[in-house]
């Protein structure tokens, strides 16, 4: 089989079409800022030169995008799968232009043989994205894109948490996630850190707060500090809980979290 494949590209290569491609993709790097103009300004010369030595780096270049091509077709494969193609509004939702920039953002902003995990998110928010009753637009949904793009498996792992576990603290986070003990000082203490920062300062997570009847924030009263030691990494009182946002973003990317009896829910409102 591999080497049917190996032979069918070596084909395309050796024949007519090979230069052919070859000067399409030096045009499509042309609008690429930077590397542009280096591959602008060679593109002539390696139209006229001799192609082999290209073709070989060429030839190995797709076989590096196979695996990557091979999990985009799974992933759209599984989402034309989970949608309702026999609802006339979902069919012309996933046909619509809007629908199809969310594909592209998709593909172009997350590389496909990354992780598996990512490729479920990726699947899980196109799939939630065609149903004809959405509750957010598409603005939010090319946001929640960045954040699979952005955030690593440890930062899925405690937006989990935090989903299942409204007012979980960061010691109960740790708890659940690694279990051991570990210094203040360590690396594993600072990357902890990291991961809650970078949650926090992108609005999916934030501490508990109160909140009035018009869902304002009541302002909190500074508790002055006791003792000689700074916040732990792993401190026990503060609650942490969902943005609104981060909540969407669970809907449309973690099907397996949200309960039967919400999902009926939102199907009947």
């Amino acid at each position: 089989m591999e080497d049917a494949k190996d032979e069918n590209i070596k084909e395309v290569l050796q024949s007519g079409v090979g230069p052919k491609i070859t000067r399409f993709l030096i045009a499509c790097l042309g609008g690429v800022p930077v590397i542009g103009g280096a591959f602008g300004a060679g593109a002539g010369a390696w139209s006229e030169a001799e192609q082999t030595r290209f073709n070989k780096i060429f030839a190995s270049w797709l076989k590096l995008q196979e695996d990557e091509i091979k999990e985009i077709g799974r992933t759209l494969m599984e989402v034309m799968m989970r949608v309702d193609r026999a609802d006339e509004k979902v069919r012309e939702r996933i046909e619509s232009q809007e629908y199809l920039k969310l594909i592209k953002k998709c593909f172009r902003d997350w590389s496909a043989a990354e992780s598996e995990e990512k490729r479920v998110l990726i699947r899980n928010l196109l799939s939630n994205a065609a149903a004809k009753e959405q509750i957010c637009g598409d603005n939010i949904i090319r946001l929640f894109v960045e954040w699979i793009d952005r955030y690593a498996e440890p930062h899925f792992a405690v937006i989990k948490l935090v989903y299942q576990q409204p007012g979980i603290t960061r010691y109960e986070m740790w708890q659940k996630i690694h279990g051991a003990e570990v210094r203040e000082d360590s690396a594993e203490a600072d990357l902890f850190k990291l991961l809650i920062h970078d949650l926090s300062l992108g609005r999916v997570i934030r501490q508990h707060r109160e909140t009035d009847y018009s869902g304002r924030f009541v302002k909190q009263r500074a508790k002055k500090s006791s003792g000689n030691y700074v916040t732990s990494a792993f401190e026990d009182e503060k609650e942490y809980e969902l943005t609104e946002l981060g909540r969407w973003f669970v809907h449309y990317t973690m099907n397996e979290l949200v309960p039967k009896i919400e999902q009926k829910q939102e199907a009947q409102t």
